[in-house]
């Protein structure tokens, strides 16, 4: 009898535990699912190629509430070598009513004292299904190398992001500042030769000037005044102004003592 109440007892538990076990396979079952199309999502966002981008050459105005930012992972210093790629990450905050879609990042290098003088045009990168939805941000990675030949020194680096709005073009600068550009091939340039030499140069100037200050010091001590003290021209001057007088006699006296 005890056992036959026992069995009863667990089947009312299966079957009053059962409901909650099927609502929380239900919810497992669309966690998963929506992982998963978040997955696809993602794997849809892509880059395309230079040769695949359709957004034209003209230039278009900023949309409002669009803001933008830039930064150079583990680069702050902005160091660029000629020829070798490096990466900036453009942030997007879209603070209006509709959803954006990214189609490409642009960047161009001008010189600093002449923002108008282009040196180059970087190669773009195109975007697939990049869409940033209101009220939301994203980060988009671009990759750039500025020519192998260009020489090191400053320059002016301009990045934009071409986006869509409604099906109406916009483009935002998320970068417009100075990078530095070093030369790629070796640790030593003509410039830092050069520098090198003439930093040498003065230290010998200056060691060869200080030796010369030492030597001229050491011949002004060596060279000490001597005094030379004379008693004959004296005593021959003496005996002629005593002449005549008591003292004469007593000095001659004394001297021929001493010849004695």
């Amino acid at each position: 009898m005890a056992s036959k109440a026992f069995r009863i007892f667990f089947l009312a538990l299966l079957l009053l535990a059962s409901p909650f076990l099927q609502v929380v396979r239900c919810q497992s079952d669309a966690e998963s699912e929506s992982e998963e199309a978040a997955v696809d999502d993602a794997t849809d966002l892509g880059i395309v190629g230079e040769e695949e981008l359709d957004y034209g050459d003209g230039s278009f105005s900023a949309a409002p509430g669009i803001d933008t930012v830039c930064v150079f992972p583990k680069n702050s210093a902005r160091l660029v070598v000629a020829g070798e790629e490096t990466e900036i990450l453009a942030g997007v905050k879209n603070n209006g009513d509709s959803s954006l879609n990214v189609i490409a990042i642009k960047a161009s290098v001008h010189y600093t004292f002449d923002h108008r003088l282009l040196i180059q045009n970087l190669s773009a990168v195109g975007f697939n299904n990049a869409s940033v939805p209101a009220s939301s941000q994203a980060t988009f990675p671009y990759l750039f190398a500025v020519s192998k030949y260009l020489q090191s020194g400053n320059f002016d680096l301009v990045g934009t992001i071409i986006y869509e709005i409604d099906q109406h073009p916009y483009q935002s600068t998320f970068f417009n500042g100075t990078i530095d550009v070093a030369e790629a091939g070796g640790f030593l340039s003509i410039e830092s030769v050069f520098l090198v030499t003439l930093g040498i140069a003065l230290i010998v100037l200056l060691g060869l000037w200080i030796h010369g200050q030492i030597q001229n010091l050491s011949k002004k001590t060596k060279r000490a005044p001597k005094v030379e003290v004379g008693t004959k021209s004296s005593d021959a001057s003496l005996d002629e102004w005593l002449e005549g007088t008591a003292a004469y006699s007593g000095s001659l006296s004394n001297k021929s003592k001493k010849k004695k």
